[in-house]
């Protein structure tokens, strides 16, 4: 059960924020973060703290 939260959490976050990059550049339409820039800046963020989520809990299963 080593790392499955993190691994979890990492997964999780890699994919809202990747959604949040798409939605704030406005590639997807119908949503209120459509075009909205600060989304398209926090996105990469939080797919940035993610994948170091995934490292942590990649390495916490090795052990």
């Amino acid at each position: 059960m080593r790392g499955w939260f993190r691994l979890t959490v990492g997964l999780l976050a890699v994919v809202l924020g990747a959604l949040w990059t798409v939605l704030g550049l406005g590639y997807v339409e119908g949503s209120a973060l459509t075009d909205q820039r600060i989304w398209a800046m926090v996105g990469p963020v939080v797919v940035l703290i993610g994948l170091v989520a995934l490292w942590y809990g990649m390495r916490a299963r090795r052990r």
